[in-house]
Parts: C-alpha cells; structure tokens; sequence
C-alpha cells in the first residue's frame, strides 16, 4: 500500500537536515556541563526510569503492538524506529516551561543522546526483524546496524561533544546565544519539514488521517510510560514530568535523517516521522503549559 507512495527528496535535502539535526544537538549541548552526566551518578533514579522508558518499554510496546495490529510495513516500521530514537532535543524547553524539574530534563538528554550510539539501531534492528511484516523491508537493503551508529554519532554524538566543549571555553557567549540559537533551529526545521510535506502535499493529505492517528497514539503511550515509569520509582512530581515530557518528546529529526539515508523509497516511514515532528511539540506544548497553569494555581493555593 505505501510502498507505492511518492516520495521526493534529493541528497541535498539528506545534507540540509543533518545540517539542521547537528545545530539542534549543538544549540541544546552548549548549555550541558560534565556535572549533568555526575548527576546521573550521584542521583540516578529519575534518569534510569526515564531510559528504562525510553529504551526499553518503548520500542518493545511499539514492536508489539505494530505486529498484533498487523500495521501496514512501512508505517510499522516508522513507529518502530520512532520508538529507538532518544528524547527530542526540545524537551528541555518544553520540561522549563511546564515548570517542571530542568535539570533532571537536561540529565537524561545528555545520558540518552549519548545511550543513542548503541540502543537506537540495536532497538530498530531487533524490532524490526522480529516482526515478520517489517523484516522483508530490512532484508531488502541488508541494513547493516553499524552505519545507523556511525551516522547517530555524526549528528548527535559528535556535535553534543562540540557543543559542551564550547560552553565550556565560552560559557557567557554560550549562555546568550544558546535561546536564540534553540529557537532559531527549531523554525528552521520545522520550514524545512514544512517544504517536505508540501513537495509530498499528494501522499500527506491521502493517508494524513491514518498517520494521524498512528502517530497520536503513539505519542500518548510514550508519555504514558514515561509517566508510570517514573511513578513507579516515586519520584517526585517535578522529576516525574521531566521523565514524561523527555520521553514523549521523539527526536524525529534523527529519524528523518535515518530514513532518507536508508530507507529514501520508503513513503510510509517518512510520514510517519514527518507527523511525528510536528504533533509531538504540539502536545508538548500544550501538556507543558498545562502543567504551568496548574503549578501556578497551586502556588496561590498554598500561599
């Protein structure tokens, strides 16, 4: 059904996104310290329940389920690699908005990002090959699990490192463009999935409202598991969030560059993840501002 589904994307495109990917990673990183990795250490439960979520009850929920459901190929095989991805390089922003625990959000973007290297292509691979519906596709091009590592560490490893290195060298310069340079790299990248969907505007609007639900449901149960997760290692509400918000919040761009560079023919996964970037900072953004009005009233109410 969507093998058929016309796709345009050229290899200019590939190198624009990971572009953008790479600045995203850079912007988010410079505000990152070697203490947040410490903190991990030091006060591990937030963060392990967070990855807990995020690597392990989400990508083998998704594989499951997309072979109970008998999910069409292609669009299993999108969540399934949604689901490997780490946490969104914008939950940070979504987590200090909501006025939820920052520096736990910052913790598990830095451990995930770096946790990403091994368990995005092990998780994509397993997944995919234990489902009988999505292995012919990984067959048909003998996805090799190392160059999927070898291209997470070139836009999110490498430039993590590079973006850490300078706020620490430049910690004042860093602390002032790294807003702007957040927000900067998050219209770009959505302009730049936004011209996507309009060169594909035939394929988008046709199965607009199966993806849709696809993805929302997705999303939902990512936040879902993130929140019991966190629930059941009783963290605090403030952590709890965090942990929420950084594993319902997919970095989809990393998924877009994973799919044109592997998978270029495979309209069924660039919709996916294409609905992804943009649903899930709508939801992120209406859940973190929820949560802000609520801690707001229940400042007025205890004072």
């Amino acid at each position: 059904m969507y093998e058929s589904v016309p796709i345009s994307f050229s290899t200019e495109n590939l190198i624009v996104l990971n572009g953008i990917l790479a600045g995203m990673i850079f912007g988010v990183s410079m505000g990152l310290k070697g203490e947040d990795l410490l903190r991990v250490i030091r006060k591990p439960k937030a963060p392990v329940a967070g990855l807990i979520a995020q690597f392990l009850l989400l990508p083998a929920a998704t594989g499951l389920l997309t072979w109970w459901f008998k999910v069409e190929p292609e669009l299993a095989l999108g969540m399934i690699l949604i689901a490997s991805c780490p946490g969104g390089t914008f939950s940070n922003i979504m987590t200090w908005i909501g006025r939820a625990s920052v520096p736990v959000s910052i913790s598990m973007t830095a451990v995930s990002s770096l946790a990403a290297i091994v368990m995005t292509p092990l998780n994509f691979a397993l997944y995919g090959y234990l489902n009988p519906l999505t292995r012919p596709l990984l067959q048909d091009i003998s996805l090799d699990p190392l160059s999927i590592l070898t291209l997470v560490a070139l836009v999110l490893v490498i430039p993590m490192l590079l973006g850490m290195a300078v706020g620490k060298r430049h910690p004042q310069w860093a602390e002032r463009a790294e807003k702007p340079m957040r927000a900067v790299t998050l219209m770009v990248f959505v302009v730049f999935v936004a011209i996507a969907f309009i060169n594909n505007q035939q394929a988008a609007t046709e199965y607009a409202d199966e993806i849709l639900i696809f993805v929302a449901l997705q999303n939902v149960g990512a936040l879902l598991l993130g929140d019991l997760a966190s629930r059941a290692a009783r963290l605090p509400q403030s952590e709890r969030r965090a942990v929420t918000m950084e594993v319902g919040i997919q970095n989809s761009a990393l998924g877009l560059s994973i799919i044109f560079t592997f998978f270029p023919s495979a309209g069924g996964m660039m919709l996916i993840a294409g609905f992804w970037s943009f649903w899930h900072l709508l939801v992120g953004l209406l859940l973190a501002l929820y949560w802000s009005k609520t801690a707001e009233a229940t400042c007025l109410t205890s004072s």
